[in-house]
């Protein structure tokens, strides 16, 4: 008795591997650019109904291939007009993905991992742990399940016009899976989604963020947080292997690629930790050289947080010594908190591998 063929998750294919697939299916390539279409375009799993696609080639995909995203477990909506969606990714462990509407577009917040490994001090994920990295398709499939959810405006413009990778987990340690997911998102076949209206957001891996720009220099957002390395090395420990002076080094390379001239630099907004004046002209002198803008995050709250958000005053005056300096400084509202959307608020459901919950707990910070 032969082995049975394990199907293949086309969402885990980019436009060169479908058509690699279609051809090993003794189809010729163009079927895959349909293929495509169907998938991403039109958020179709159901071989029959592609109705372009010849019989037998239908037929053939309904025995050696599936349109597989993750599993829808819930859904929420705010009072804002923000909603996430929880789907599930296998082994108790679940993910979540959050849309933001806003004026005349749509961003959806996509994860790239399950948990996050860097332990970022302040970010509900990081005190989730870490349990593994997102597949393509379990990247790819959070925008086909929002994309689905959500259709189409009266214009027949689909809701969501950008993406950020900001959800959940740390994109450039996944960088092989986000790389092909972005592959999808910028294909014309694919979702069609320009470089300016997708964004990366990195802690500094400083390696990968190089390749990224050799490969698909999206607009690109890095987790600042502190004017130093003292106390980054503390919020963002990440900071220890790659310490700012070699991350703003990497981020003027990456503006020679990029699709926007600047790079946004979030800042989360402590009390009494990194949001005094002093630390806003430390600021100043650090980022001098690197174009670019500020997005300051009032902290979000979540159980077992040691920190407190920021005053309005506070972020008032921090803001306005970077504004003062000619800078372009935005104040993120807050969105979504009723739902535990927030930024740093995603938590989803993590089987901790690296057991950083229950060493949390142990040592009574949890």
């Amino acid at each position: 008795m032969e082995p049975a063929i394990e199907a293949v998750n086309l969402l885990d294919l980019n436009l060169a591997q479908l058509e690699a697939f279609v051809e090993s299916l003794g189809e010729k390539r163009f079927r895959a650019r349909q293929l495509m279409r169907w998938i991403h375009l039109y958020g179709q799993d159901d071989f029959a109904a592609m109705s372009d696609l010849a019989r037998s080639l239908r037929e053939k995909l309904a025995g050696r291939a599936v349109i597989a995203p993750p599993r829808l477990l819930d859904t929420q909506a705010s009072e804002d007009g923000t909603r996430k969606w929880v789907l599930e990714v296998g082994a108790g462990n679940a993910i979540e993905t959050v849309f933001i509407p806003e004026g005349d577009r749509g961003t959806l917040c996509v994860s790239s991992q399950v948990g996050c490994a860097l332990a970022c001090t302040f970010c509900s994920t990081g005190h989730q742990g870490f349990n593994r990295n997102l597949t393509t398709a379990e990247i790819i499939g959070q925008l086909w399940w929002a994309n689905r959810a959500l259709g189409r405006d009266p214009k027949g413009e689909r809701i969501i016009s950008n993406v950020v990778m900001m959800g959940m987990g740390e994109p450039l340690a996944n960088f092989e899976c986000v790389d092909a997911a972005l592959d999808i998102m910028l294909d014309d076949f694919g979702y069609g989604l320009s470089r300016r209206r997708v964004t990366l957001s990195t802690s500094g891996i400083v390696p990968a963020l190089d390749r990224l720009r050799d490969r698909h220099p999206v607009a690109l957002a890095v987790s600042l947080h502190a004017p130093n390395d003292a106390l980054r090395d503390v919020i963002v420990p990440i900071n220890r292997k790659y310490p700012l002076a070699e991350l703003l080094a990497a981020c003027r390379r990456y503006l020679e690629a990029a699709p926007r001239d600047f790079v946004t630099f979030e800042y989360v907004m402590l009390d009494g930790v990194n949001d005094s004046t002093a630390q806003a002209h430390e600021l100043l002198e650090l980022v001098a050289g690197t174009p670019c803008k500020f997005n300051l995050i009032p902290f979000n709250p979540f159980p077992g947080s040691q920190y407190r958000r920021s005053r309005p005053d506070a972020i008032a005056r921090f803001r306005d010594v970077l504004m003062q300096a000619g800078y372009v400084v935005t104040v993120r509202r807050t969105r979504g908190d009723d739902i535990d959307a927030a930024c740093g608020q995603l938590a989803g459901q993590v089987q901790d591998r690296s057991r950083r919950a229950e060493r949390l707990q142990r040592e009574g910070l949890q």
